[in-house]
C-alpha cells in the first residue's frame, strides 16, 4: 500500500506482484508470437497484456472459458492485464466504416468474413474481462486519432467518462456475484482521453478520479503526426493524477520511449514493437557503456546485414539472456537467412530481455 502522493514501486495482483517500471509484452490473442510461457519466464517477464476484444473472436469467449481462462489456456501463471479493445475497434472502424460504428451505447463491430455482429458495451466488456480471469480490467473507452477535429475529442471524452461510470458499476456488481476474496480481487483502471487538449485531459482525469479507480491509463495516440512522443501531454496527464495511483502508458514500448515515459512518471508500458522488430530482423543492443542519460545508449542490430555473417559475438555483450549466453550474431543471421522457425523464437527472447533489463536499470532511479 502507498500513502497519498507516495510514488508506488509495485502493484499486487491476484497472480503476483508487478514491480515498477514494468514492460509487458503484448500477447494479443493469448500468446506472444514465437515464444511460450517458459521462454517468457526465462527472460524475466513479469506480466502480459492480452486483448479481450480480439480474444472474444479468436478463439472465442466460450472456447476460452472452456479452456480455463487466459492463464490456464496460455500456461502463464503470472499477472495478465486485459485491454478492452476500444483502441483496436476504433482503428478498424476508422479505416473502414463497414467494420461497425460507435455510439453512446457502445461499439457495434462486424468481423471480417462473418455475417454476425458483435456488440461491445461497457458492461459486457467488464464482465468478459473478469470471466477470462484478468488481473486488471481496462475500462472500455473511445479512442481518437491525433488528427481528429476538436469535436471528436470532446465526444470521446464525454463517452469515455460515461462508459467509465458504467464499467465501474458493472465491475462492482460482477465481483459481488463472483464472491472473490480481497486477496484475489482484480483491479480496474480508467483510461484518460482528450487528445492533445490540456483542458479535455483535465476534464477526463478529474471525472475518472471522482468515479474512483485503482489506476489509470493514458489513452489515445501517444505519438504525434511525425512519430514523436507527445511528451507535453504525457507529462501533463501524469500531473493530473495523484502519485499514489499507477499510470499505464498504453501502447508505449519503444525502448527510448520507455525511458522517457518513466522519467515523466509512468509505471507500466506495453507494446508489440520489440517483438515485431525481433521477428523482422531488428535486434536491440546496449552501447558498450550503458548510460541512459546519453541519447545514444541504444543501438540496432540489423540481422540481415552481411557484416554479421561471420561474427562470433553475441547480439549485446551486456545481455544475460539465454540467446546471448549461447549463440552468436552470425548464427542468428544464418537462421534468419534460412527462414528457420528458431530465429523468431531466439530473436524475440533477446529483444524482450533487453526490455526487462532496461526496466531493471530504471528501477530505483528517480522520476524527473
Amino acid at each position: 500500500m502507498t500513502s497519498k502522493n507516495q510514488i508506488p514501486d509495485s502493484i499486487d495482483l491476484p497472480h503476483g506482484r508487478l514491480l515498477f517500471p514494468v514492460y509487458l509484452p503484448d500477447a494479443t490473442y493469448g500468446m506472444v508470437r514465437s515464444v511460450d510461457a517458459q521462454d517468457l519466464e526465462s527472460v524475466n517477464v513479469q506480466g502480459l497484456v492480452m486483448n479481450s476484444f480480439h480474444l472474444s473472436q479468436k478463439p472465442g469467449s466460450i472456447t476460452l472459458r472452456s479452456l480455463g481462462g487466459m492463464h490456464r489456456m496460455s500456461g502463464w501463471h503470472h499477472p495478465i492485464i486485459t485491454d478492452s479493445g476500444g483502441f483496436q475497434a476504433y482503428s478498424l472502424i476508422r479505416e473502414n466504416s463497414r467494420f461497425g460504428k460507435i455510439s453512446d451505447d457502445g461499439i457495434v463491430f462486424y468481423p471480417e468474413g462473418s455475417k454476425r455482429k458483435l456488440l461491445f458495451t461497457p458492461e459486457k466488456s467488464v464482465q468478459q474481462q473478469l470471466s477470462f480471469g484478468t488481473d486488471v480490467v481496462i475500462c472500455l473507452d473511445q479512442c481518437t486519432h491525433v488528427d481528429d477535429p476538436d469535436e471528436a475529442h470532446l465526444l470521446s471524452v464525454q463517452r469515455t467518462i460515461e462508459w467509465a461510470k458504467r464499467c465501474k458499476t458493472a465491475f462492482t456488481q460482477t465481483l459481488k456475484s463472483m464472491a472473490k476474496s480481497e486477496q484475489h480481487t482484480p483491479k480496474i483502471f480508467g483510461v484518460i482521453q482528450g487528445g492533445a487538449s490540456f483542458e479535455l485531459r483535465r476534464r477526463c482525469a478529474e471525472a475518472l478520479l471522482e468515479i474512483g479507480f485503482d489506476g489509470f491509463g493514458f489513452g489515445g495516440w501517444p505519438l504525434d503526426g511525425e512519430g514523436n512522443l507527445v511528451s507535453d501531454i504525457l507529462q501533463y496527464t501524469r500531473e493530473l493524477i495523484p502519485r499514489q495511483f499507477p499510470l499505464h502508458a498504453l501502447g508505449i514500448g519503444h525502448p527510448e520511449n520507455v525511458v522517457r515515459g518513466y522519467q515523466l512518471g509512468y509505471d507500466l508500458f506495453d507494446c508489440a514493437m520489440p517483438t515485431r522488430d525481433a521477428r523482422h530482423g531488428r535486434l536491440y543492443a546496449f552501447q558498450p557503456e550503458i548510460n541512459l542519460n546519453d541519447d545514444r545508449w541504444l543501438q540496432y542490430i540489423y540481422i540481415a546485414d552481411e557484416r554479421h555473417m561471420r561474427s562470433s559475438a553475441p547480439v549485446s555483450p551486456h545481455c544475460d539472456c539465454p540467446v546471448c549466453q549461447r549463440y552468436s550474431i552470425g548464427y542468428l543471421r544464418h537462421l534468419y537467412k534460412m527462414n528457420d522457425a528458431l530465429y523468431p523464437r531466439l530473436a524475440t527472447m533477446h529483444n524482450i530481455r533487453l526490455m526487462t533489463i532496461l526496466t531493471e536499470l530504471l528501477r530505483g532511479t528517480p522520476h524527473v
